[in-house]
């Protein structure tokens, strides 16, 4: 069985978009648990222009899935969805502290409606 593996380099900027083609942002960052040595969620930007205004939102891992033979993320989230979740500025983000972390990607998986990763091993 084949491993896939991409770079955490060549992943950022690459766009996401849902199922119905609409664009719902660059991917920022990957956010990773030391401790457990797995991505923790992904930081995708979206609503601004040219990067002036943009919201950063931190979706789980596990809710994209990679477009075949593109620069392309694929998430099941509506952009209406995506507009209210919560979401933080990009010189505010969440502090990595232990149990503001679990606190924060549990209400993260929680509103997108996936199990925080440390539940998926």
């Amino acid at each position: 069985m084949a491993i896939k593996v991409l770079s955490a380099s060549t992943i950022r900027g690459d766009s996401v978009e849902n199922p119905q083609g609409e664009d719902l942002g660059n991917i920022e960052d990957i956010m990773i648990d030391l401790d457990r040595g797995m991505v923790a969620y992904t930081v995708l930007s979206f609503g601004g222009v040219l990067g002036i205004g943009d919201r950063y939102f931190a979706i789980p891992w596990d809710a994209l899935t990679k477009k075949p033979g593109e620069n392309k993320f694929i998430v099941d989230i509506d952009k209406e969805i995506l507009k209210n979740a919560p979401g933080f500025d990009k010189d505010n983000w969440p502090v990595s502290e232990e149990n503001v972390h679990r606190e924060h990607v549990n209400r993260i998986s929680e509103y997108y409606g996936y199990k925080p990763y440390w539940e998926n091993l």
